[in-house]
C-alpha cells in the first residue's frame, strides 16, 4: 500500500495535526509531517476519529437478502464511518451454530468494506428453550465473544443464568434484549399518554426494566458479563447506574434514534417510527443523553434494522419494527451530544469506538490514533449541514426516520487498515 498523509486534522477534536499512514498502520502523528510519494489529504480542520465500532447491526444475510446483505450492509457501515460491526444472530437460518457464524464472518472478509464480527444466538433458533452451541461458536474461525437472541428476550431466568455461566469460561458476554414478553403482548408503541390517545397497545417501561433488574442480579451472582441492548427508559438508566455502583460487570448501549426521537412522532401513524424498543418520552430521551454523557451508558449502537419497502409502507399494525442507522449514526450523535455540549469529540471516540471494541473484545479496533496502531480511521467534516436523502444510501433498505431532516456532520473518508473504503464521501 502507498503512504497516505492526512494533513491538518483535529485528532479527537484537538489541535490540528498531521497523520501519516504507512501500509496498515499509523506511522507518525505530529505537525509539519512530510513523506515522499505519499498521497496527501488536506483535512482542513476536519475531525479525525478512530474507526467506529457498532455492537448491534442487522445484516440480514443469510435469509433476508431482500432487506440487506453483508456486502451492502458493510458498504453502509463504511459510509457511516464504521470499520467494524457486530452482526446480530436473527438470520434465516439463525446464527446458532459454528457453521452459520463462520459463513457470516467469511462474507465479511470478502466484502472488504469493514470487519464483520458475528454475534451468536444464546438459544437454539432464538426459541429460548435450549442453549445454542456457545462454545463451538467461540472456538470457530469467527471467534464469537458476544451472544444475543436480539429481537427476542431470553426471558427464562434459568436459561439466562446458564448462558452467563457458560460464556464466563472464555470471557464472553450475553447481550440481552430486555423485553418481558407477557407485558408486551400486542404492544405497538410506548405506553403512555400518546398511546392512550391513539388507541394503540402500550409497551410499558417496566417490561424493559424488570428484565434488566433480573439480569444484573444474575450477572452479579454468576460473576459474568451482561450487556444491555438498546436501553430506552429513564428507569433502565437508574438500574444500570445502581448495578455499576456495586461494581458489577454490566454494560449498556443506546441507539441514536432513542437519543433524538420521541413517541410524539407516532401521532403521524408513519410506520417508519415503529421500532423495538419503542420510541419513548422526552424525559426518557433527556435521561439517556445524560447517562451517555456521564458514562452510565457505555456506548452508542445503531441497531441498524433494514426492511424492504413493502414491510414498512403499510398500515401501522402490520409494519415491521426497525430503522436503518449506520449511515446517520455519527450525525445524530453530533447533533444530540456534541452540538449540545454534553460530549466532546474525545468522548464520541470513547462511546463509539473504544468502549464498544472493548465490550466485544475486538482486536485491532478501538485503538488510539497514534504511531504503531492499526490505521482504522474516520475523517468527519463536522461543519457540514445537510438534509438526509435515503435515495443515496449504500444500504439496500431506506427505512430511515430522518428523511428530509437536516443533520450535521459528513464522513469524508474511512480507512480500514490503511486502505480507503470511503473517499470524499463516496465508496472507494
Amino acid at each position: 500500500m502507498s503512504k497516505i498523509l492526512i494533513r491538518g486534522a483535529k485528532v479527537l477534536g484537538g489541535e490540528p495535526q498531521d497523520v501519516l499512514i504507512d501500509g496498515e498502520t499509523v506511522a507518525e502523528v505530529g505537525t509539519g509531517l512530510s513523506a515522499e510519494g505519499a498521497q496527501v489529504i488536506e483535512a482542513d480542520g476536519k475531525i479525525l476519529l478512530p474507526g467506529l465500532v457498532d455492537l448491534h447491526t442487522h445484516l440480514r444475510e443469510p435469509g433476508r437478502e431482500d432487506s440487506e446483505t453483508v456486502l451492502t450492509g458493510t458498504k453502509a457501515a463504511a459510509v457511516g464511518g464504521f470499520t467494524a460491526v457486530h452482526a446480530m444472530a436473527n438470520t434465516f437460518p439463525v446464527a446458532d451454530t459454528a457453521g452459520v457464524v463462520e459463513q457470516v464472518w467469511r462474507l465479511g472478509k470478502e466484502s472488504g468494506y469493514c470487519d464483520v464480527q458475528p454475534v451468536g444466538a444464546v438459544t437454539v433458533g432464538l426459541e429460548g428453550k435450549k442453549l445454542a452451541e456457545l462454545g463451538a461458536m467461540h472456538d470457530s474461525a469467527a471467534g464469537v465473544r458476544v451472544f444475543s437472541d436480539d429481537g427476542k428476550c431470553v426471558d427464562d431466568a434459568v436459561i439466562m443464568r446458564r448462558a452467563l455461566e457458560y460464556v464466563k469460561a472464555f470471557d464472553g458476554v450475553v447481550a440481552q434484549h430486555a423485553q418481558e414478553p407477557r407485558l408486551t403482548e400486542g404492544a405497538q408503541m410506548n405506553e403512555g399518554i400518546v398511546s392512550a390517545e391513539l388507541g394503540l397497545g402500550g409497551w410499558p417501561a417496566v417490561a424493559e426494566e424488570s428484565i434488566i433488574a433480573r439480569d444484573v442480579l444474575l450477572a452479579a451472582h454468576v460473576g459474568s458479563r451482561v450487556h444491555i441492548c438498546h436501553l430506552s427508559t429513564a428507569g433502565s438508566v437508574e438500574i444500570v447506574r445502581w448495578a455499576k455502583s456495586k461494581g458489577w460487570n454490566v454494560t449498556a448501549e443506546v441507539t441514536p434514534h432513542h437519543l433524538l426521537l420521541t413517541d410524539e412522532l407516532v401521532r403521524s401513524y408513519n410506520p417508519v417510527y415503529k421500532v423495538n424498543p419503542p420510541l419513548r418520552t422526552e424525559a426518557d430521551v433527556l435521561a439517556l443523553r445524560e447517562a451517555l454523557a456521564d458514562g452510565t451508558i457505555d456506548c452508542v449502537a445503531t441497531d441498524h434494522a433494514p426492511h424492504p419497502h413493502e414491510d414498512k409502507d403499510c398500515e401501522w399494525g402490520a409494519a415491521a419494527m426497525g430503522m436503518v442507522g449506520l449511515e446517520t449514526a455519527l450525525s445524530v450523535v453530533q447533533h444530540t451530544m456534541v452540538d449540545s455540549g454534553l460530549l466532546d469529540w474525545a468522548g464520541v471516540a470513547d462511546r463509539m469506538s473504544f468502549r464498544p471494541a472493548h465490550i466485544g473484545r475486538l482486536e485491532g479496533h478501538g485503538r488510539p490514533v497514534s504511531a504503531g496502531e492499526p490505521a482504522n480511521l474516520t475523517l468527519l467534516d463536522s461543519a457540514y449541514r445537510g438534509e438526509v436523502d435515503p435515495a443515496g444510501f449504500a444500504s439496500r433498505s431506506r427505512n430511515t426516520p430522518y428523511e428530509g431532516r437536516e443533520l450535521p456532520g459528513h464522513v469524508t473518508h474511512t480507512f480500514l487498515r490503511g486502505r480507503a473504503t470511503v473517499v470524499d464521501g463516496k465508496l472507494a
